[in-house]
């Protein structure tokens, strides 16, 4: 079953069980996705799925702080409460010991260790830890590990 449709189906089951704020986060969801899907003119994957949620969770992250600094405790358990949906939906973190095997994988995959190939190292990794993994903490990972 597909991620979009998992979603489709946990918004089903939502508003059978009349959970206006989890229906809320759901749709909100769906409505990003389709705003790609109408954009773009594509069919959206679970890759690009994955990436939507990152962005979408990246957002509120961004948002709790600021709300929280501008003591808005209400906007800050409204984006709590979406981030809690979002992140249902996204595969389980990595642990940073898993994260740097998947960085050295990569690396003797492809064959280098040189700093220059930084842009090619993350367009392999990207894939392979999208939604998984905090891309900037992969790239600061990678640069300790090219010697950057």
């Amino acid at each position: 079953m597909s991620l979009k449709h998992q979603i489709t189906e946990a918004m089903k089951d939502a508003m059978r069980a009349r959970d206006k704020g989890r229906l809320g986060a759901i749709r909100l969801i769906l409505a990003d996705i389709k705003r790609v899907e109408v954009d773009e003119r594509i069919e959206v994957d679970d890759t690009r799925v994955l990436a939507i949620l990152d962005k979408m969770t990246k957002q509120r992250k961004d948002s709790i702080t600021q709300f929280a600094a501008a003591g808005r405790t209400d906007l800050v358990d409204q984006e709590e409460l979406e981030l809690a949906v979002i992140s249902g939906f996204m595969p389980a973190p990595l642990s940073a010991s898993e994260i740097t095997a998947v960085i050295e994988s990569t690396l003797v995959e492809l064959g280098t260790r040189s700093a220059k190939d930084m842009g090619r190292i993350m367009a392999t990794l990207k894939p392979r830890l999208q939604g998984r993994a905090d891309m900037s903490q992969v790239s600061r990972e990678l640069k300790g590990l090219l010697g950057n």
